[in-house]
């Protein structure tokens, strides 16, 4: 069977467009006679389509493109067209809506499956929308007996929950029933991690059901998810025989009755992985919000120049602003930095001193804080005197504007609300700070791009006077893993302490976690990148007593 894997980047909500490029890609394999054209999950409303999912207009949408597509297809008689959508079920209770795979062909639906498992955990909440499948069913398409699964259908392994998750498996079922090509449309969102755990579970199923297998995955940044793609065709032992890009859209046509050459995988979980997935869900977050240009707040330190090194990579030095705002307590080093940092990325760059608006809070607020020693209040002044003037800047000029901060300082609280949180998008918020010095180097891998003297500098906010990270802080290297074990490994504080941490330290990194709480509730959208972001993902109360 000749099959075009249509690895693509749909947008949430646009029906309208994401039908297009079906109608698109059909055009293009269409002189090559292709028997199947496939697409992923739920791509006619663009996953994850969300509470969009809960009107009845999007709905009604949907089914419209359908049977637009249905009316396209004979043009291509010969041509089935696989895709995904949310769509009403049978079921007269529930929620009434199924996430389903379609089959069209010569003018009809000829084959639905919908999904089985449905899963709500982490960023996914299926449950929420969807009634799960009934039961599976293989389908006989020119001459193949099709498995068709979508998604989490073929994430029931021990490859990935250590013991089965859901009571049923859907690959095997098919596999009973006489499947003799699985197709699996995926909407499978990237962290630093999930190829190679993917890779496995996708291999294992064709080792083990002795069934060619072929997994479809969209690639594209849709709010807070990256999707990288790397779309795979495995034989019936399990041989790697098609791997599409990573973070690039492609239409590979592929014959299964042709010999291949299994190859080796490629680009599994890297640290080029990791940049090349910023940079997609930067460049798809800017430009599918209607943005074309970004505005970055320089300080001189290595989370702002990674950040904008990040968005001159994905958008272009013409479309990156960078704006230096010194205090009295910024060092020359700072301001001579950024200055650097801009010139070496090509940027527009601006200096707009805050101490004038500085000076005048303090003398505002000179009455209400008399009788009070400075301390933290007084230095929050400066980090939301910039806030204000990076968010006016954007609004004026129609820029977004790019918050900086890093994982391990939201995580502890280690910003300031309305000021350096400020801002339409963080792009690293899910990096821990040792994470964002392995990046920094890997900018600089070919040049240096990021002036070694951000990378090498001690970290400060500079709101004070010898003001340091590490005067607060623990040491990042230390805060890092305690950070790890707390939010992705999911550690009781007896547990981290019994590996060996100081126990006032665990103590009072799990309080800061817990009292900014209310911080992260408020954070601009950040990018996923590892098991478990702060945001959709991690759903902590804020008004809350517990012990960890």
């Amino acid at each position: 069977m000749r099959i075009a894997l249509c690895q693509l980047n749909s947008i949430a909500g646009d029906i309208e467009g994401n039908t297009r490029k079906i109608i698109d890609s059909l055009d293009r394999v269409g002189e090559d006679r292709a028997d199947l054209v496939v697409f992923s999950e739920l791509f006619i409303q663009g996953y994850p389509p969300r509470d969009l999912l809960e009107n009845r207009w999007f709905i009604d949408q949907t089914e419209k493109a359908i049977h637009e597509l249905c009316a396209v297809s004979r043009k291509y008689p010969n041509t089935g067209i696989l895709t995904g959508a949310g769509l009403p079920g049978d079921a007269g209770i529930g929620k009434k809506l199924s996430n389903a795979a379609l089959l069209i062909y010569n003018g009809s639906v000829v084959f639905r499956q919908d999904k089985s498992l449905l899963p709500t955990y982490d960023v996914f909440d299926e449950d929420r929308y969807f009634d799960p499948a009934s039961s599976v069913h293989i389908c006989e398409f020119k001459g193949e007996k099709l498995g068709v699964t979508i998604c989490e259908d073929a994430w029931n392994s021990e490859k990935m929950w250590h013991k089965r998750k859901y009571d049923q498996c859907p690959v095997e079922l098919l596999a009973k029933q006489g499947a003799t090509l699985m197709i699996n449309i995926s909407g499978s969102p990237y962290f630093l991690g999930k190829q190679q755990i993917r890779y496995s579970i996708m291999q294992g199923h064709a080792r083990k059901n002795k069934v060619p297998f072929i997994f479809l995955n969209q690639i594209g940044g849709n709010d807070e998810l990256i999707f990288d793609g790397s779309s795979l065709y495995f034989d019936a032992q399990g041989e790697l025989l098609v791997q599409l890009p990573s973070f690039e859209e492609e239409i590979r046509l592929i014959d299964t009755g042709n010999s291949f050459t299994p190859k080796e995988p490629e680009n599994l979980d890297t640290l080029g992985g990791l940049h090349d997935a910023l940079l997609c869900g930067l460049r798809d977050y800017v430009h599918k919000c209607g943005f074309e240009k970004v505005l970055v707040g320089l300080s001189g330190g290595i989370d702002s120049a990674v950040t904008c090194a990040l968005a001159v990579a994905a958008l272009g030095g013409e479309n990156v602003a960078g704006v230096t705002m010194p205090s009295r307590y910024s060092s020359e080093g700072s301001v001579a930095d950024s200055k650097e940092l801009a010139e070496n990325l090509g940027i527009e760059f601006s200096t707009i001193p805050i101490e004038n608006p500085f000076a005048a809070f303090l003398e505002v607020l000179e009455a209400p804080f008399a009788g009070t020693q400075p301390g933290v209040a007084e230095e929050n002044l400066q980090a939301r005197v910039r806030g204000n003037i990076l968010m006016a800047l954007s609004n004026k000029f129609g820029k977004l504007l790019l918050a900086t901060g890093n994982k391990s300082e939201l995580a502890v609280g280690y910003c300031t609300l309305y000021g350096d949180m400020n801002g339409g998008l963080s792009v690293i918020s899910d990096l821990p700070k040792t994470t964002v010095y392995r990046l920094a180097r890997y900018i600089n891998r070919e040049r240096e791009t990021i002036p070694i003297a951000i990378i090498d500098k001690i970290p400060s906010a500079e709101l004070a006077p010898d003001q340091k990270d590490q005067d607060t802080l623990p040491p990042y290297e230390i805060l890092d893993h305690v950070l790890q074990l707390l939010i992705e490994e999911h550690y009781s504080r007896k547990e981290i302490i019994d590996r060996g941490f100081n126990a006032d330290m665990v103590d009072w990194i799990i309080r800061a976690i817990k009292r900014s709480e209310y911080k992260r509730r408020q954070a601009a959208p950040g990018l996923k990148v590892t098991p478990k972001a702060f945001g959709s993902g991690r759903r902590f109360p804020v008004a809350a007593r517990y012990q960890v």
